[in-house]
């Protein structure tokens, strides 16, 4: 109960507005009015971001002055600067990047918008992304897809509505059309692809070497003496599906081993359809002794699904997949994958990006290619390598 600080009975007090940011009270009893220097003020209009003004009015100074003290302006006395500072602090005041980005066309914001954050694979990239960018100075803005279309067009529009400087973005499996993103690329916005491109935009790139990491890893297993290989695609429209195909391909031809179409099954990613695609071959009459799952996580999916059915790996069927996390490590048997260095993707396509922004109209985009690197574990190891000698 609050009591009158002249009188000290309690029983006349009554509130009697603010001022200066404190709960005002008035005495019935002395006829006196007194602040209690505890109470901070809480009306309604304090509810909103603090803004310049509110700093101003609690100190009773012009907005202009305050201004000045937060950009650091000499001509501000050392005592009206402090207690400016103070008063930001304990209303956390943040500047207002919209009106900054109004005067001076920039907010050093990266937008990114990427198809899934729940992947290890997006969220190293992000992590590079964000590393190049705070080193020099810009925040960044994530949004994901969950690979799909629509949502991608609003993410580009929610990004773009905020201002950003740019876009880094990495498609949708079911991005087909590019519209939203050319509208942004023809009014000269930096934008930079990474992973899964789009060729009708001219814009930076950075894109995995898929097609060498595939005959990479086709490879390792014909020298480990597998012979029928099969291959887990994605959707067939899907550049990475028919990138990894081509090298999974050629990789038989040079070591002439047939191309066999009942070894090639296009998915949707799903566990379902890996177990599916699976169960397929077992039923051949010749099933596959080896299966490469061009996504890792199918990869998983057909361990798993081979161990159910008693099925040994590597010693009936090897087992790959191409991208590289902790886990590809951890289970038993581990697993063959290609390390497809996504930390470096982010940093190469942020540094695209400031290449872009400080070149301005002199900027050539071009396009940065990341070598996987083959990471062989237990999954592959038959135990026959070197028992395929290629005839010239």
């Amino acid at each position: 109960m609050m009591k009158c600080s002249k009188c000290h009975s309690p029983d006349g007090v009554q509130r009697a507005g603010f001022i200066r940011g404190r709960q005002r009270f008035f005495c019935k009893i002395c006829d006196y009015h007194f602040v209690d220097q505890k109470t901070l003020r809480t009306p309604e209009r304090r509810r909103h971001q603090p803004t310049i003004s509110d700093v101003a009015r609690e100190l009773g100074v012009a907005p202009s002055t305050v201004s000045r003290a937060l950009n650091g302006h000499s001509d501000i006395n050392t005592n009206t600067r402090e207690a400016i500072l103070e008063v930001a602090r304990r209303l956390d005041y943040q500047p207002n990047l919209l009106a900054q980005s109004l005067k001076s066309s920039a907010t050093h914001t990266i937008g990114v918008v990427i198809p899934d954050i729940e992947r290890p694979f997006f969220a190293t990239c992000v992590s590079g992304i964000q590393q190049v960018a705070a080193e020099a100075g810009y925040r960044v803005m994530i949004c994901q897809s969950k690979e799909s279309y629509e949502m991608e067009v609003s993410n580009v529009q929610a990004l773009m509505a905020s201002r950003v400087d740019g876009l880094l973005i990495c498609h949708s499996r079911d991005t087909q059309n590019f519209d939203h993103v050319k509208q942004h690329a023809h009014k000269g916005t930096p934008i930079v692809h990474f992973d899964r491109v789009c060729n009708e935009v001219n814009s930076a790139q950075v894109v995995i070497d898929d097609w060498g990491g595939a005959y990479a890893i086709t490879e390792h297993l014909i020298q480990e003496g597998c012979r029928r290989i099969a291959i887990l695609a994605g959707p067939e429209p899907l550049l990475i599906s028919r990138q990894r195909i081509s090298g999974y391909q050629n990789a038989l031809k040079r070591y002439r081993l047939p191309v066999r179409p009942e070894y090639e099954v296009h998915s949707n990613f799903q566990p379902e359809s890996a177990v599916a695609a699976l169960d397929g071959w077992l039923a051949l009459p010749e099933p596959p002794d080896a299966i490469f799952a061009i996504n890792y996580t199918n990869a998983f999916d057909l361990l798993v699904a081979l161990k159910e059915r008693q099925v040994r790996v590597p010693e009936e069927i090897a087992v790959v997949g191409f991208g590289d996390e902790f886990m590809a490590a951890m289970i038993e048997p581990g697993l063959t994958t290609v390390n497809l260095h996504p930390h470096r993707i982010g940093q190469q396509a942020a540094r695209l990006f400031l290449d872009q922004v400080r070149q301005k109209e002199h900027f050539q985009p071009r396009t940065f290619v990341i070598t996987g690197d083959l990471i062989i574990r237990k999954s592959s190891l038959k135990g026959q390598g070197g028992g395929f000698q290629l005839e010239i």
